[in-house]
């Protein structure tokens, strides 16, 4: 393969690969926190045990309580209000014979007596050391053999460290917490205190269930956007990859790629763009191609005039016939030659151009700069055109348009070259610059004879020239390559004839202005 798996596989599948990756971090983190969170719950329930125990250890050391069933039962009575909050608390020996517990009193918050309402049935007598005729009890739902955890924790090497117990009993989940009582520094019992922890295993399901919960909604998020991802951007995408292939390939048009057209969003943008770009790279080659043929064609007549001239040239004598001969050689050299700069020159434009950036520029200085220039060459011709500016109607203002300079130099220069040619001797030739609408308008009128054609739209036609008499002088592409650059700039040209008793063509530019 020249490439791996993710480069070339589609976004939606690194997509969804991506969130299974993501995913299954997420569930090895969800796991270890889901083991983690009962242990620390019991753990921290376990610590207030533990405060417990300890302040027990205290008043035991303080009131120097004997580990006698009559001293251990009565420090219980007395010490009722360390335990009122709690399940079950018991008192063993070292001996783990059973001292006191809790769960054979009625702990109450003014009285703590032994309750006659109901019958303890006894787990086991000689574990327990309970005698049933001697003290009877109350069953209560904690009631549970400890004395295998108590023997479980005498057996630990360091006797110092509580014993935490966690265990469904009974269907009922417990927290026991084992330690030492000791006194004077020597063990004297153990003290186990049990508590139903219910609502840990609560805790516990209720952050699972709101981690799957959580899960569930995230990944019918993911296939919600994966299914909106592949339909209104990837499907596009596609269609739009098969259009361009197929346009590389020069197959038949695909047409799915149109309906995206109409969207308002970036795959609308980008569908339009490329089928704009795929009708103008289209009109180019058609353009190219009928280019080529015109001027295969406009070549081809002063080369066949050129290879009939040269023929009768080399069989002639006369003087008079011979430079006459030469004189249409010449001027079929000129024709060939200005066909193949103005052609090289066109191009150039356009390539120019496309890659040139447009920048905010007056047009009226362009207007006044190409004038100059052109009003300077003029003195020294015999022809004694003046060329005027108009431009009071701007009152001042500037007239911007964003564009290219040399470009628009160009256009003016273009159409003032034409407007002289047509123009007489002792004529002149007005500009007009002014604003109309939202668009920069250059006018062009000249005292020439003005556009005979029928069809007067022709004279943008490239190689058109009506002017045989200056057959060498024009290519016919200068009209021709105006309107391209104009039209590359968003504007406009039209041409008419003067109206009323003024003689003469008229050449109308329009170019977007720019604040």
């Amino acid at each position: 393969m020249k490439s791996n798996f993710f480069s070339s596989s589609s976004i939606l599948k690194k997509f969804l690969i991506f969130n299974l990756i993501v995913f299954l971090v997420l569930g090895i983190f969800t796991y270890l926190y889901l083991d983690a969170i009962k242990p620390n719950l019991v753990k921290n329930r376990s610590d207030q045990h533990a405060r417990i125990i300890n302040n027990t250890s205290d008043h035991i050391n303080r009131l120097k309580i004997e580990f006698t069933k009559e001293s251990a039962t009565k420090f219980l009575l007395d010490a009722r209000f360390l335990f009122q909050n709690l399940d079950r608390v018991q008192l063993y020996d070292l001996n783990s014979n059973l001292l006191a517990d809790t769960d054979t009193l009625d702990l109450a918050q003014d009285i703590f007596v032994i309750s006659q309402d109901v019958q303890e049935t006894p787990i086991d007598k000689s574990d327990e050391n309970i005698n049933i005729s001697e003290s009877p009890k109350t069953t209560q739902a904690t009631t549970f053999n400890t004395e295998s955890y108590v023997k479980k924790y005498a057996e630990q090497k360091n006797i110092s460290d509580k014993l935490v117990i966690g265990e469904a009993i009974n269907n009922n989940f417990y927290v026991m917490t084992i330690n030492s009582v000791k006194l004077d520094g020597k063990n004297k019992g153990y003290i186990i205190v049990s508590e139903i922890a219910n609502d840990i295993l609560i805790a516990v399901e209720e952050r699972k269930n709101f981690i799957l919960r959580t899960v569930f909604s995230v990944a019918l998020v993911i296939l919600i956007f994966s299914v909106f991802l592949n339909k209104y951007i990837l499907k596009p995408i596609r269609s739009l990859v098969l259009y361009t292939r197929a346009i590389k390939e020069k197959d038949v048009k695909i047409e799915k790629h149109k309906k995206y057209l109409l969207r308002e969003d970036e795959v609308g943008q980008l569908s339009r763009s490329l089928n704009e770009m795929t009708e103008d790279l289209y009109k180019r080659i058609d353009i190219a191609e009928t280019f080529s043929s015109d001027l295969a064609h406009e070549i081809r007549n002063p080369l066949t005039s050129l290879k009939g001239a040269s023929e009768v040239l080399e069989n002639t004598s006369v003087n008079e016939k011979r430079k006459k001969l030469i004189k249409i050689i010449s001027h079929d050299v000129e024709r060939i030659e200005r066909l193949i700069t103005d052609y090289s020159q066109m191009l150039k434009d356009e390539a120019s151009l496309s890659r040139a950036k447009m920048v905010k520029i007056d047009l009226s200085n362009v207007v006044d700069s190409v004038v100059e220039d052109f009003n300077s060459n003029l003195l020294n011709s015999n022809k004694n055109i003046k060329i005027n500016i108009n431009n009071s109607n701007l009152n001042g203002s500037k007239l911007n348009v964003l564009g290219v300079e040399s470009k628009l130099e160009q256009i003016v220069a273009n159409l003032l070259d034409n407007a002289i040619s047509f123009s007489p001797s002792n004529s002149k030739i007005s500009i007009i610059c002014d604003i109309k609408k939202k668009d920069a308008q250059l006018i062009i009128e000249d005292e020439g004879p003005g556009f005979n054609e029928k069809n007067i739209h022709k004279v943008f036609n490239r190689f058109y020239t009506n002017r045989p008499e200056k057959f060498g002088e024009h290519s016919g592409l200068g009209l021709n390559i105006v309107k391209n650059i104009i039209e590359l700039h968003g504007g406009s040209i039209v041409v008419s004839n003067q109206n009323g008793n003024k003689k003469g063509a008229r050449i109308e530019v329009l170019l977007p202005t720019c604040k």
